[in-house]
């Protein structure tokens, strides 16, 4: 494990800095969090709000602490990797957590309904009820739309409408729903899974109440001033188009003159808006209850918001990796075979590649409290300026190299002084990032960002 990689980055979903031990309590929510989430390294003797470097006096005896903590806390039982890091004349302790496949992990004391944490960002939140539920599925491999619905019937889903949807494909068999699991056998009679009562049922929104599209185009960059709204609440594959209408009705365009003849050009690419819709359909946990999917047009950006956080396991680098893991089986397999889905984990490099070759800025992606939100940014985007000065020191930086102020001072040919005075704004700007014990430590070395 190297502990300079690590102390560039800042704290995330898979990373959190601990100063130590005494307040246990934080340290097992952060385990337990990454265990049932994606996993984590937990670094102990680092302070987590400047990331100055405290060490640990003790490690070995810190590790068997710490170790002792886990077992007896932490339900089902976990085991971890523990690493002792040199630092110059002290050491930190490293915590490797993995994903665990016994989800949902929990404290002790406080059981499985009040001591279940997971992770969203840099933060542990508590499990409610459905996200416990959800973790329990994740580890039995199973998803929540491939569940019955043994109050129903077979004829709960509309087999014309479903027919009529894949008229463009193929001819539809009554066979086919069972094949799509669309229906499945349920104590010994034919009833619809959820995402057959989500894609095709009858009385659909009567089981899922949340299951629509809200959106509305807002004055200004928040929604103090609403323009318009429009509630879709169409079968999904109906709601994909009717939500690109409504994006692309309030959407800015102007005119790119051709070779033969003037093309209209949208200030919201429109494959990556697609994408984004189509991603928050197939990828909502419909388990939750009181939000809808959310598509919010601003002046500066779009917003595409979906109830539930990423598939445990995955994180945003992930996804920007084209690693994907599909939440609901049943419809991501029913918009593959409608060809809504091309490959599987390309929707969001996709995304990124027309954004920027529309000149715009990769989207944003994130968890918000138990949601997960897309952002487009409509504004092109510009490289940081920076005077002359400035710029030397990046390039001096450029080949990811730590360095001291003095080291910089000599290359670029400035004072100690006014060398650090240069460092330490293009720290607050974000270009630049600093190493060290603290602000006295005469080994603080500085690191080029991005």
């Amino acid at each position: 494990m190297d502990l300079l990689d690590l102390l560039k980055q800042p704290e995330s979903k898979t990373l959190e800095f601990k100063r130590d031990l005494s307040s246990p309590g934080g340290v097992l929510r952060t385990i337990v969090a990454f265990a049932n989430t994606a996993g984590g390294v937990l670094l102990v003797g680092v302070e987590d709000a400047t990331r100055n470097i405290r060490g640990v006096a003790k490690p070995l005896a810190m590790e068997e602490r710490l170790a002792n903590l886990i077992s007896d806390s932490i339900l089902p039982r976990l085991i971890l990797d523990v690493e002792v890091l040199p630092w110059h004349s002290t050491h930190v302790l490293a915590v490797q957590v993995h994903p665990s496949p016994a989800r949902p992990h929990y404290l002790a004391s406080a059981g499985l309904e009040g001591g279940a944490y997971v992770r969203v960002g840099s933060t542990n939140r508590r499990a409610d009820r459905e996200l416990i539920d959800e973790l329990r599925r994740f580890a039995r491999g199973e998803t929540f739309d491939e569940q019955a619905m043994p109050d129903c019937n077979s004829e709960a889903i509309d087999f014309r409408v479903a027919s009529e949807s894949f008229a463009s494909v193929r001819k539809l068999k009554r066979t086919d729903l069972d094949t799509l699991r669309l229906t499945i056998k349920h104590q010994g009679r034919k009833v619809p899974t959820v995402g057959g009562m989500l894609l095709f049922g009858e009385q659909r929104h009567h089981y899922f109440p949340d299951a629509w599209i809200q959106a509305g185009r807002f004055r200004g960059t928040d929604k103090a001033h609403i323009i318009d709204t429009l509630e879709i609440r169409s079968l999904p594959l109906h709601a994909v188009e009717e939500a690109i209408a409504f994006v692309q009705k309030h959407s800015l365009h102007g005119m790119e003159i051709g070779a033969v003849r003037r093309e209209e050009r949208w200030n919201l690419p429109p494959v990556a808006v697609r994408e984004a819709i189509i991603n928050a359909i197939v990828h909502t946990d419909y388990s939750q209850h009181g939000a809808p999917i959310r598509v919010s047009i601003f002046d500066d950006r779009l917003e595409v918001e979906n109830p539930g956080l990423l598939p445990f396991g995955l994180t945003v680098d992930d996804l920007l990796q084209g690693v994907s893991k599909l939440r609901n089986r049943v419809i991501g397999r029913v918009f593959h075979e409608l060809g809504l889905i091309e490959q599987w984990g390309s929707g969001i490099q996709r995304m990124v590649a027309v954004c920027r070759d529309a000149g715009l800025a990769s989207p944003v992606l994130e968890e918000i409290g138990a949601r997960f939100r897309v952002t487009i940014h409509t504004s092109s985007i510009s490289a940081p300026s920076v005077d002359r000065t400035d710029q030397a020191v990046l390039d001096t930086l450029a080949d990811d190299k730590g360095l001291s102020t003095r080291e910089i001072a000599n290359i670029i040919g400035l004072t100690p002084r006014a060398t650090r005075s240069r460092l330490l704004k293009l720290v607050e700007r974000g270009l630049v990032r600093v190493i060290g014990t603290g602000p006295q430590d005469p080994r603080r070395q500085y690191f080029r960002v991005g």
